[in-house]
């Protein structure tokens, strides 16, 4: 029986009735497991280098100072520590006018940094890296080499980190625990914890990260732990993460997680078009072997036989199409890498089995779902088809049928999504998107009807004809193009479109400098320094570091909120503000402003309304900060619509000026610096060396690097996309290929040239390919629009040029397609083709 289907298979091959089906395999399985193997990459990255990753076997992650006990505990139990300071200042270089400043990600390290792991310093390009377990000596720091160029400096040379002055020894070309918040992509510069005191950077109000790195014996670094996360429990501790190996990074993996199921379900939604082309490969399969499988019927097989080598021989081309698949993801996800790698990772180790398993799995699955079952007809075929060539084929039990190949999809999506609701949200996108489009397209073709004798030519004529006379096929071949082509456009032209009105929806004077940390004693100078250079009317604003504690006497734990953003911002410090008037773009949308006549009331808080509806709270409710040791009581009395896109200083939390104005504070400011006076930047950090200037500009082009490398990966993915849409195009023209041809025979019989009959063909590609753009134009822009409006909440200007793009790419995919699929309906002769008939 194997060596029979064996035999079947070299036939059917040479004969082209499989090739289709295994390229349509090899494009689902290869979107999945390019995904795959990046993931399994980066993550067995994660897991090799976990405890280099940390610095430590353990590490205590605080916004305050580590506290004292919780080190003498470790010290007692023998564990080994290490100290790092993290935060944003200003470096700074030259001298006078010659002063340059960027701004740079501080790191304080302690003697013994890292625990685990070594840094790397030197330049790999000029072969002079070098390992080392040292940390800067006293008056030196270590940077990043992009540092030097900024500021104009080289090896040798003086920085200024505040007060103090260092000389640069090294270059920093690794730095294993560098993790990937964003501050961490700014230039890193690296100082001796003995030297952080000098530069008078860290001051109240200052945001800085404390992490203390552990190492020591398994045993004791687990009692440790847990003693710890006891600790901070039943003390209810805010501000403090403990990361172990097992956690690894756990920001970065949580980042990871959620590229995993984002780019996984980009890439079912390839696998999704290819299941309909491997669906309708299959069912053409079985139409062009009912008359072989009655033969065999004839012959003596029985039933099951027939459906045995049929199977066995759909068998083999699933494994070879899953195979190949594999072959080419694994080859697709080095572009992943080459994008996407570079922002979390180095050196990253070779995959695991595990993508090449799940990507034969994914095939099979497919194979099985769609192709198995119109081939399970074929054993419904009676003996005597070989005599009455004019029964009807087997017809599918359709629920029974594809509704296998729909739970199969349904499971594949689970699967990949890793998570029930998202999974079935995506489920519901999908068949969504499917039935809109499919709505569409069915009413468009419909309405050609009324359009059929609007042009007196004959080629049109036998264009909408042929529509009309497969309606289903060619609602299929529309929507399975307009979701590939949706997917590209919404990712290039309607990117494009979303950051140039993002650009102009910023006001030309919006602040593009923020300066922060200025001291108390500092204000009124800094006030002149500004409006000496033309900023008139700065507004500096006060700024209060203090903790959510309590809401309504009930104090927040760990279980209090369970959305993971509600989550963080309890766990963090709010930067709290007071002032008498309402700020400029803030709108009070409920309850009243602080009245100027009550200012020796009790304390009142003017809250964010996004803020209020994460957290829960409402008019009336009661907050408690911890501001400095002291607990302030404040009741909320307003509710503030905030203009983000402002670019201006917004808080989330204003109290009102009498209950403040005895705590510690800082001040902070905003304004437009035009191009002319951009050294101002650079003078004011020379004569406040402790400020630190954030030049958002650049900020948001860093951003911006980042998005367009992620997206650009995306775009990639959606390639497989579009190549998926084609592939069902394609099956469509396929499957109708030998009625096409027999209505060809005849109309070249009764007259028509094989010149119409072509030109016929081209119009009816170019109206398939041009609705199919049509829709995908649509349904970007709509997207496009519902992002500017709900996302961003800015204004959003329809571009034409998407529907020109759509219409030209629906073409030239659709006449690509037809090309390949319809090659041979007009090469047989009339006559022949009658006599077949």
């Amino acid at each position: 029986m194997f060596s029979q289907a064996l035999r079947m298979t070299r036939r059917d091959w040479r004969a082209g009735e499989l090739r289709f089906l295994l390229v349509a395999l090899i494009v689902a399985v290869a979107a999945l497991s390019s995904v795959g193997f990046f993931v399994d990459r980066m993550r067995a990255g994660l897991n090799r280098d976990a405890h280099q990753l940390l610095g430590g076997d353990l590490v205590i992650n605080a916004d305050q100072p580590i506290n004292g006990v919780w080190r003498a505990e470790a010290q007692r139990r023998g564990l080994t520590l290490a100290d790092t300071v993290s935060f944003p200042s200003m470096a700074i270089a030259g001298e006078g006018d010659k002063t340059v400043s960027q701004l740079a990600s501080v790191k304080a390290v302690s003697a013994g940094y890292p625990l685990r792991g070594n840094l790397k310093l030197g330049s790999p390009e000029q072969g002079t890296e070098v390992v080392t377990r040292d940390i800067p000596a006293a008056d030196t720091v270590w940077v990043d080499a992009n540092l030097l160029g900024t500021l104009n400096v080289a090896l040798g040379d003086t920085l200024r980190l505040g007060d103090k002055t260092f000389t640069i020894a090294n270059l920093i070309s690794v730095e294993p625990d560098r993790g990937a918040s964003f501050m961490n992509f700014a230039p890193r510069v690296m100082l001796p914890a003995s030297d952080l005191a000098a530069t008078n950077l860290i001051q109240n109000g200052s945001r800085v990260t404390y992490r203390l790195q552990i190492a020591g014996q398994d045993k004791e670094v687990e009692a440790y732990r847990k003693w710890l996360v006891a600790k901070i429990g039943s003390e209810n501790i805010k501000g403090v993460r403990v990361e172990s190996l097992e956690s690894g990074r756990p920001e970065m993996r949580s980042t990871l997680d959620r590229a995993e199921q984002f780019l996984s379900l980009v890439g079912l939604l390839s696998a999704m078009l290819a299941a309909v082309a491997v669906a309708m490969a299959a069912r053409r399969f079985m139409l062009r072997h009912i008359d072989a499988c009655a033969m065999l019927r004839c012959l003596g097989l029985t039933q099951n036989q027939v459906t045995s080598l049929y199977l066995i021989e759909f068998l083999l081309v699933g494994i070879a199409g899953s195979l190949l698949g594999v072959a080419v993801g694994y080859g697709a996800h080095f572009v992943l890498l080459e994008w996407l790698g570079r922002l979390v990772a180095n050196d990253i180790p070779p995959p695991t089995l595990l993508p090449a398993v799940q990507g034969i799995a994914t095939g099979m699955l497919l194979l099985i779902g769609f192709a198995v079952p119109p081939i399970l007809q074929l054993r419904n075929v009676p003996h005597n088809r070989v005599i009455r060539r004019e029964q009807d084929a087997p017809q599918p039990v359709t629920l029974a049928t594809y509704g296998l190949g729909l739970l199969m999809f349904i499971a594949l999506l689970l699967w990949q999504a890793g998570n029930l609701k998202l999974g079935l949200l995506t489920a519901a996108g999908f068949f969504g998107g499917f039935a809109v489009f499919a709505l569409v397209g069915w009413l468009s073709l419909r309405s050609l009807r009324t359009l059929r004798t609007a042009i007196n030519h004959p080629s049109w004529r036998f264009a909408v004809t042929a529509l009309q006379r497969r309606t289903a096929a060619s609602v299929v071949q529309i929507v399975a193009l307009a979701l590939g082509l949706m997917a590209l456009l919404l990712l290039t032209v309607i990117r494009g479109d979303l950051m140039q009105a993002w650009r102009e929806s910023t006001p030309p004077d919006a602040p593009n400098r923020f300066v922060i940390n200025i001291q108390p004693d500092q204000k009124d100078g800094i006030e002149k320094q500004l409006a000496a250079n033309g900023i008139v009317h700065p507004l500096l604003h006060p700024m209060i570091r203090g903790r959510l504690i309590q809401v309504n006497g009930k104090p927040i734990t760990g279980t209090t909120y369970v959305e993971d953003r509600a989550k963080r911002l309890v766990d963090r410090e709010f930067n709290l503000s007071t002032m008498h008037g309402l700020p400029p773009q803030n709108q009070v949308v409920a309850g009243r402003w602080f009245e100027e006549d009550k200012r020796d009331s009790k304390p009142e808080a003017s809250v964010e309304e996004g803020l209020a509806k994460t957290l829960g709270l409402k008019l009336g409710d009661t907050l408690r900060f911890d501001i400095a040791g002291q607990p302030v009581d404040a009741v909320i009395t307003s509710l503030r619509k905030l203009e983000w896109g402002s670019m201006r200083v917004n808080f989330f939390v204003i109290i009102n000026p009498e209950a403040m104005k005895d705590m510690p504070q800082t001040w902070i400011t905003a304004f437009h610096l035009p191009p002319s006076k951009l050294k101002f930047g650079n003078e004011l950090t020379r004569d406040y060396p402790n400020l630190t200037v954030v030049d958002t500009g650049s900020v948001l082009r860093q951003v911006q690097g980042v998005l367009d490398k992620v997206v650009t990966a995306v775009e990639f993915l959606f390639l497989f996309t579009l190549a998926s849409g084609v592939l069902v195009l394609y099956a469509a023209l396929v499957g109708s290929q030998d009625e096409r041809i027999r209505e060809a025979g005849l109309l070249r019989a009764l007259g028509a040239t094989r010149a119409q009959l072509a030109q016929a063909q081209r119009i009816e590609f170019a109206l398939v390919g041009g609705l199919s753009g049509v829709l995908a134009a649509t349904g970007a822009a709509a997207i496009g629009w519902a992002l500017s409006k709900y996302v961003f909440s800015f204004e959003w200007t329809f571009d034409p040029l998407v529907w020109v793009a759509g219409l030209i790419a629906g073409a030239v995919c659709a006449f690509v397609g037809g090309a390949v699929g319809l090659r041979n309906v007009l090469k047989k002769p009339p006559l022949q083709t009658l006599r077949e008939a």
